[in-house]
């Protein structure tokens, strides 16, 4: 299953890249795909993985807020 996040914080390449290893590293978390632009995560997942645990991982490796997209808010 995919599920697409909003990621408020991310400002740069090593933002991406710290927001993809804390996705990456949550067990269950088989791909990750981070952009700049929008800013949004989308993780594909082996089972469901609460959000707030995904949340609970970005904010570990900096001053990331991950939370659910909102349908139609660009996304």
């Amino acid at each position: 299953m995919t599920h697409q996040y909003e990621v408020s914080g991310i400002t740069c390449g090593g933002c991406i890249s710290n927001v993809t290893k804390a996705l990456e590293a949550v067990p269950g978390v088989t791909a990750v795909r981070v952009q700049k632009e929008s800013p949004q995560a989308t993780v594909t997942m082996s089972g469901h993985i609460p959000t707030e645990q995904l949340a609970e991982a970005v904010k570990s490796y900096g001053n990331y807020i991950l939370t659910e997209a909102v349908p139609g808010k660009g996304n």
